[in-house]
């Protein structure tokens, strides 16, 4: 059993990774200081997600970092990953805890204050708040929750809050301020010239954070 800390989330994307592997950015992200790392991949096929979520689980599991899948239950079972993170139109999320059974770890991200207080009683570990900042990396998404969002959404849910789009470090510590919990990056770290100093960065205004409040940094997986 893996202890899942939501505090620093990195979600990966090939296409804002400047040429480096997956494997590359997770690996330096890791050492920097990610606590848990989010496989996406919207365009691969199958065989080649599948693939690519196995090496990327031989890096992690060493380490006691959970990895969990983008979407794809299907993908999270083949490659024994540590649970998934589900869209609005994905699968149920009383469907992928059956199939994945009662440690996986679930996500769900909600983009209002109604998904949230509705997804607040639902059998997940946290709610991915989507997107906080407007960003090129979520783009099917509604409009932006903002920091003034996120403190209103704070007293409504007890679940775990990651939010995500547009966190950066310039940014990072007001967001924690408002209420999260945990950061989900992308591009800050897999766009950035040294992703290890990059998640080393974050992971720091994290910290600080945490030890200002004692918050809370996860649940059991």
């Amino acid at each position: 059993m893996i202890k899942a800390d939501f505090g620093l989330m990195l979600v990966t994307d090939r296409i804002l990774s400047a040429g480096r592997s997956v494997e590359k950015i997770v690996e330096a992200a890791v050492s920097g200081g990610v606590t848990i790392v989010q496989l996406r991949e919207k365009e691969a096929k199958t065989r080649e997600f599948i693939a690519l979520g196995r090496r990327v689980a031989e890096i992690l599991r060493p380490r006691r970092i959970p990895l969990i899948i983008n979407d794809r239950v299907d993908v999270a079972l083949a490659v024994l990953a540590d649970g998934v993170h589900l869209g609005a139109a994905d699968m149920a999320v009383a469907d992928a805890r059956s199939i994945l059974g009662p440690k996986a770890i679930i996500g769900l991200s909600v983009e209002n204050e109604e998904q949230a207080v509705a997804a607040d009683i639902l059998d997940v570990d946290y709610l991915g708040v989507s997107p906080v900042f407007t960003t090129s990396t979520k783009t099917d998404t509604g409009a932006a929750w903002g920091i003034e969002g996120l403190w209103r959404l704070r007293p409504l849910v007890r679940k775990p809050l990651v939010a995500i789009g547009g966190i950066n470090p310039g940014n990072a510590a007001r967001v924690l301020e408002a209420g999260a919990d945990g950061l989900a990056v992308v591009s800050a770290i897999c766009s950035a010239p040294d992703p290890e100093a990059a998640a080393g960065e974050l992971r720091a205004i994290l910290d600080n954070k945490r030890g200002r409040r004692g918050g809370r940094e996860g649940a059991e997986a």
